[in-house]
């Protein structure tokens, strides 16, 4: 970390106590991420590091969702995690035809959460460091009219944009269907610029060779062109982290 990040992290731990709470649990890559998302201002990264604080006691006060907590959106199969990328970036696919759109948002919510941190928590080497980022697939492959959820593909990219910042590397969207086109451009008027520019709309042969080529056969699963199984998000089991 240059001399510049590390004043700008030491203003932002010293903003976060004006703002009558503590940076002390979190390390400087932690930080960082809240300072590059609000480019760089110790100030205004301090005001986000507070919300997400606020928001993670609120949705999340035990610190992590349990399974059973989001049973119903967890038995629709519609969320795998692989392995990880060339880049060392864990990899979630979501079967968006396995998806209907939720009667329980609160769970929803909650199931967001659980994917994002379990997805997360695969690339942790014994403990978390705290810059770790994901790779998102979104299959758009057989979806009908009835798995369209605008609200909840705004409310995944909303909740990686305020409380997971910069944990995004990139956002592949493969097999859009044409009637698809019209939803996207209205959930893209939610999204930051720079969310916007981490997403890869995957549309010829071409673009599919490189999607393979950048997360690497060992990750993917056969039906992507790769060489893995497909494994669902709660078969997978974790290592305990150290803390």
């Amino acid at each position: 970390m240059d001399e510049s990040s590390e004043i700008a992290v030491t203003q932002l731990r010293k903003s976060v106590q004006k703002l009558g709470s503590s940076t002390e649990e979190h390390g400087d890559p932690t930080l960082m991420r809240f300072l590059i998302a609000r480019s760089m201002d110790p100030d205004k990264a301090a005001k986000m590091f507070v919300q997400w604080q606020k928001w993670r006691a609120a949705l999340v006060p035990s610190g992590f969702i349990p399974d059973s907590e989001v049973q119903d959106e967890l038995e629709a199969r519609k969320v795998y995690l692989q392995g990880l990328s060339k880049e060392g970036y864990p990899v979630m696919i979501v079967k968006s035809s396995n998806h209907l759109p939720s009667k329980d948002q609160l769970q929803f919510k909650k199931f967001v959460v659980h994917l994002l941190d379990k997805t997360i928590a695969s690339s942790f080497k014994g403990s978390e460091i705290g810059n770790e980022k994901l790779i998102a697939v979104l299959d758009l492959k057989q979806i009908a009219y009835k798995n369209i959820d605008p609200r909840g593909l705004i409310t995944g990219f909303q909740f990686l944009q305020s409380y997971y910042p910069e944990r995004l590397a990139k956002c592949f969207l493969l097999d859009m269907p044409w009637f698809f086109v019209s939803v996207w451009r209205m959930v893209s008027h939610f999204l930051e610029k720079a969310t916007l520019e981490k997403i890869v709309i995957v549309s010829n042969e071409n673009e599919m060779r490189e999607f393979i080529g950048e997360i690497g056969e060992a990750a993917l699963p056969e039906e992507y062109g790769g060489q893995a199984e497909l494994v669902a998000l709660q078969d997978v089991v974790l290592t305990p982290v150290d803390r």
